[in-house]
């Protein structure tokens, strides 16, 4: 047997064993005798049970000590249902199933906060009701049954917001159903539809002071701008994340942030960084039990290893991590399993094994995100919104039923009411309108800022400065050839601003007449080439208008302008599968570390926005296909590990 299997063998056999010893030691200790527990609290119990408070916060109050020892909770539940306890017995239950689901023991965990939710609805307590509902949300979110955890999220969100006069648990119970509906979206990947819902959730957070909720939010909506590629903006929720969890002090809140960061780490191609904080990870989780993060640190502990060509290690690693999500049922994991061990088979260059994992990849995802699936959480949406809306009409009737018997007592007092009303709508329909108005020129305003942020006003000067020089030196055929370029150049740039997208071959002839004037400021020193792979039809291929010249831009300003000698740069067009082609941009200049440098000791600081601006304008016409857009920025070193160039690599969709 190769000692790679047989290592995979022994660690499924050690996590067995865990898992079955841990299991044993819950079963002895949830069936302790009533001697076995202390006196002390045993005089606790008995008194919440004779005096039944009804509450969330007030069991939490007198039971925050014992509820994290699974003994203790099991003789409450016990002895609040000897004594008829609805409330106690619920709330128990509920927090045994947490403990449940924190191991992955989905089922246990969903039998025990079923139980709490018929205890809870036998009580007629409608705040652990909605405790009951979410937790059996959260559950089934953790093993990817979405449908059936929007049915409890939504419920819950139903019947928190029919309390008059919420308490503090109502409100907390409000934000748990809001980030289970935001995740919902996240399904979908309607990320900024699920941004607001985590937004809308922090602001109700922030004025709790619950930290744990800020927390959870920040790392929600960090996942969307990852999803989205918004990296930076990822990284700095991820951080204030782990900055909440370090707060409370919560370490399987440390864990994820730190998987999170890693994960950004490794999508910017530094394996060695996200390492450092993977590694420290591997026990730290297994001790917490929680193995739909763990698993997770296991397979990106491998990408990682992957990364640094280091295949063994990272076979392990997410082999490893792809057991723990089959043992454990966590499809979503699974499928990321898969794609990370395709991708390490493609690295090392066994196709055939990559092929493989690819299909099995591929099967899993369209299990966890079918048709079906999909267009019945989209009916559900309606649903809710309807069903609310219905909520809200009942609510005006009864309300205008009252405004009738008010009417026959007094009808001129209801007059002049009605009279205001109208007027305060009039005048909120006047404001929404204005701020409308306000957006849409918004819009338009950021539409024109994109559009002038193609064609600096620097460029427009140096290209002219040089015409000029050349009119001043009497050369005069130099002067009108370049003149008419220019005057190409912005003829091109004028057509292409009313324009959403346009051949690749139009943007490649424009590319060449913005090279051939910038050459003028480097006296023609680079060398300029686009290559385009056979079987390509660029007349075919779309792409927003000026979308390659940033990125020129780019490695003329920062990376060629302070070298000195030979400066080359090339534009490839290549295949890369059936749904997207490649551009790469390649430069032989400083690199970006030097580049960086160089920015910094310049007395005139330049800030460019171009290629933000771009990659969102990316986004907007990726949106009309099947496909998604990637960019990614290279660093190029020779063979002595020295700075030699950079390359940007851009995946169009086409279809």
């Amino acid at each position: 047997m190769p000692i790679v299997k047989f290592q995979q063998i022994e660690n499924l056999h050690r996590v067995q064993r865990t898992t079955l010893l841990f299991l044993l030691l819950f079963s002895v200790l949830s069936s302790l005798p009533a001697q076995e527990i202390p006196e002390e609290f045993q005089e606790k119990a008995e008194t919440l049970v004779q005096l039944q408070p009804k509450t969330f916060e007030s069991l939490d109050k007198d039971l925050y000590s014992e509820k994290r020892d699974t003994t203790f909770l099991r003789y409450f539940a016990n002895l609040s249902e000897e004594y008829d306890y609805l409330e106690g017995k619920a709330y128990a239950l509920n927090q045994l199933g947490m403990k449940y689901r924190n191991i992955s023991q989905y089922e246990k965990a969903t039998n025990l906060h079923e139980e709490a939710l018929a205890a809870s609805e036998e009580a007629n307590n409608t705040e652990l009701r909605v405790f009951s509902l979410n937790m059996l949300g959260v559950v089934y979110r953790r093993t990817d049954a979405i449908k059936t955890a929007l049915d409890y999220n939504q419920k819950a969100l139903q019947l928190a917001e029919q309390v008059e006069n919420p308490s503090h648990h109502i409100k907390r119970s409000i934000n748990v159903a809001l980030n289970g509906i935001g995740n919902l979206y996240q399904t979908l990947e309607q990320y900024d539809l699920a941004i607001l819902q985590f937004k809308r959730a922090l602001k109700l957070e922030e004025e709790l002071g619950n930290k744990l909720g800020l927390a959870i939010n920040h790392q929600n909506i960090g996942h969307c701008l990852e999803e989205k590629g918004d990296l930076e903006a990822a990284l700095e929720n991820y951080r204030k994340s782990l900055a909440y969890n370090e707060e409370i002090d919560s370490d399987i809140g440390r864990v994820i942030c730190k998987n999170s960061l890693a994960q950004i780490y490794l999508k910017q191609d530094m394996p060695y960084l996200a390492l450092v904080l993977l590694e420290p990870l591997h026990e730290e989780s297994k001790r917490i039990g929680d193995f739909s993060i763990t698993s997770v640190i296991f397979i990106n502990t491998g990408w990682a290893y992957t990364k640094l060509g280091n295949y063994n290690k990272a076979e392990d690693f997410i082999q490893e991590g792809l057991e723990m999500s089959q043992n454990h049922n966590i499809p979503s994991n699974i499928l990321y399993g898969y794609e990370k061990r395709s991708l390490l088979e493609n690295t090392r260059g066994d196709f055939k094994k990559a092929y493989e994992f690819y299909k099995k990849a591929d099967e899993y995802d369209k299990q966890i995100s079918s048709a079906t699936n999909l267009r019945y959480m989209n009916d559900i949406i309606i649903k809710y919104e309807n069903d609310k809306k219905n909520s809200q009409i009942a609510v005006l009737a009864k309300e205008n039923e009252i405004v009738r018997l008010r009417l026959k007592k007094n009808q001129t007092t209801l007059l002049v009411s009605a009279l205001i009303v109208g007027l305060i709508s009039s005048i909120l329909y006047i404001l929404y309108r204005q701020y409308q108005n306000k957006n849409e020129k918004r819009v338009l305003t950021l539409e024109q800022k994109m559009l002038r942020s193609q064609m600096n006003p620097h460029f427009l000067f140096n290209s002219l400065n040089s015409i000029k020089l050349y009119i001043i030196n009497n050369e005069q055929k130099n002067a009108v050839h370049y003149l008419n370029k220019f005057s190409k150049l912005v003829r091109k740039i004028l057509e292409a601003s009313s324009q959403k997208e346009i051949p690749l071959s139009e943007e490649l002839g424009t590319m060449e007449l913005y090279m051939n004037i910038e050459n003028i400021r480097f006296s023609n020193e680079i060398d300029f080439k686009i290559e385009v792979e056979k079987d390509i039809n660029i007349d075919n291929i779309k792409i927003p208008s000026l979308t390659l010249q940033p990125f020129l831009e780019n490695s003329l300003w920062h990376g060629l302008s302070p070298k000195e000698g030979e400066k080359k740069i090339q534009i490839n067009v290549k295949h890369k599968n059936r749904g997207h082609v490649t551009i790469e941009i390649v430069d032989n200049g400083v690199g970006r570390t030097m580049a960086e440098v160089n920015k910094e000791n310049r007395v005139l600081k330049r800030k460019s926005l171009g290629i933000r601006i771009t990659k969102e304008r990316l986004a907007n016409f990726a949106k009309d296909y099947q496909n998604k857009f990637d960019v990614a920025i290279m660093d190029l070193f020779d063979e002595n590990g020295r700075p030699n160039g950079t390359k940007v690599i851009l995946d169009i969709p086409t279809i």
